[in-house]
């Protein structure tokens, strides 16, 4: 049975496609894969996370506002963990990265990802080892690179022969031998939007590994001794379901792991095989879990080596956004509720394209519930939303709400804890929400409002 067919027997909402369409919804249902763990239905019939109201935290804090379930985030880290117990787990700090976030990782035992300057800065702030931090990026400064190498940062993944030759006279500088991984674009491309699939050829990460520049990277810095090259990385991209193309990467990177030990002598003692591990956004959406998803990654990886006669390396894992992107919400206010013609109902809300841009950007799918209330009204096909001059400012495209939704209600919109506060925007000088962070009944504010006064205080002229 397909995910949003068991959803629509149960009466949950967030279905899509045409069987959605026809089929009866319960409107007032949660389906649970889509929220944080710790939100239900309150007796009231207001959502409720961690035993706070969202009515509460609204009054309190205002919306729209991103509430993060702590312990739901804290448990997935605990899940990979558990999945992965021989190998290095990476949080995506581009998936969302603020000092409180950093500390909840590193207490859990995690890895960090990230990818400019600014990202190192808040983990470093935040206290995380830099051991612990890996350096992405395909275009990473010179000043970026110092402070790497300054700070000790664990691994650099290194992304051209540029940046080969700008980490190796900083090397030579500073008399410090830099651990790096070659980034290897594996030609795979993964079931994805074309912009978040990251190893078919045409794009702008790593070394292609057909055209050779991957082998020739490799032999460069085994060549030159300056740098200590660990092994390769592969990343095929965001949001994937489907584990068959880590299959084709893992086998075309072990490979070239193959040749390089054929050629030099040398066994390299490390893989990342990259991640970026899918969630539910809607129902139609079945992620697999952590436990899965390690069990079929270590069977591709023991069989390829075994292929190749090689050892197998140490493992490091990115699950990406699966780690915090199902642990938040995104708490707004309805303003105006409009009937076009019949053919559906515009619900307004108080945020938009500012605070999630995915649906503009990838065409995104999300679901949304009414949580301040319950409502025996029929349901009604409703799209929800923002309030920029813009006809693409829409969070959340297809949705059945009751048919009294009105003004001053509260909606909420699952799975928009990846993305969404990392890429938000002013657009049209609207000030970008807070992250609101629950645990045990008590909330705290890990990220504040931005004010008018923020915005003014950039202008200078």
């Amino acid at each position: 049975m397909r995910a949003h067919e068991a959803g629509a027997l149960h009466g949950e909402i967030g279905s899509r496609g045409p069987a959605w369409l026809r089929t009866p919804v319960d409107v007032n249902a949660l389906v649970p894969q889509l929220w944080p763990r710790n939100v239900v239905r309150g007796p009231a019939g207001a959502l409720t996370v961690a035993g706070l109201d969202v009515r509460d935290l609204a009054a309190e804090y205002g919306t729209p506002a991103y509430v993060l379930d702590e312990d739901d985030l804290r448990e997935r880290c605990r899940e990979f963990r558990a999945a992965f117990p021989d190998a290095d787990v990476y949080y995506a700090g581009k998936a969302f990265l603020c000092r409180a976030v950093v500390r909840m990782i590193a207490e859990e035992g995690l890895f960090l990802d990230v990818c400019t300057g600014g990202e190192l800065a808040t983990a470093l702030s935040a206290g995380m080892p830099a051991e612990r931090i890996g350096f992405h990026g395909n275009n990473k400064s010179v000043a970026e690179l110092t402070r790497a190498v300054d700070a000790g940062v664990g691994r650099i993944i290194v992304d051209s022969f540029t940046e080969i030759d700008r980490l190796s006279e900083l090397a030579r500088e500073r008399g410090v031998r830099p651990k790096v991984l070659v980034r290897v674009t594996v030609g795979v491309e993964a079931h994805t939007h074309e912009y978040i699939a990251t190893a078919h050829e045409d794009q702008k990460f790593g070394f292609s590994l057909a055209g050779g520049a991957a082998a020739a990277a490799a032999f460069k810095i085994l060549d030159e001794d300056v740098l200590e090259l660990r092994g390769l990385h592969s990343h095929i991209g965001s949001q994937i379901f489907d584990a068959s193309g880590f299959e084709v990467s893992a086998r075309r990177v072990l490979a070239l792991q193959s040749q390089i030990r054929d050629a030099r002598g040398v066994e390299l003692p490390e893989l990342d095989l990259g991640g970026g591990f899918g969630i539910a956004y809607t129902t139609q959406d079945d992620p697999a879990s952590p436990h899965d998803l390690a069990k079929r990654l270590r069977k591709i990886v023991d069989g390829e080596c075994a292929a190749e006669n090689l050892a197998v390396p140490h493992l490091s894992v990115e699950p990406g956004r699966a780690i915090v992107g199902p642990a938040v919400f995104t708490l707004y206010q309805a303003g105006t509720v409009k009937d076009v013609d019949g053919l559906r109902t515009y619900v307004s809300v108080d945020g938009g394209m500012s605070d999630n841009i995915r649906t503009a950007l990838y065409d995104a799918s999300y679901s949304a519930t009414m949580a301040n209330r319950t409502s025996t009204a029929q349901p009604m096909l409703a799209r929800v939303v923002g309030k920029h001059c813009e006809s693409g400012d829409i969070v959340v495209k297809d949705e059945f709400l009751p048919a009294d939704v009105q003004p001053g209600d509260l909606v909420a919109v699952p799975g928009t804890g990846a993305y969404c506060r990392s890429m938000a925007s002013n657009y049209n000088h609207v000030p970008r929400p807070p992250v609101v962070a629950v645990r045990d009944g008590r909330a705290r504010l890990i990220v504040r409002r931005e004010t008018e006064d923020d915005l003014l205080a950039l202008d200078v002229g």
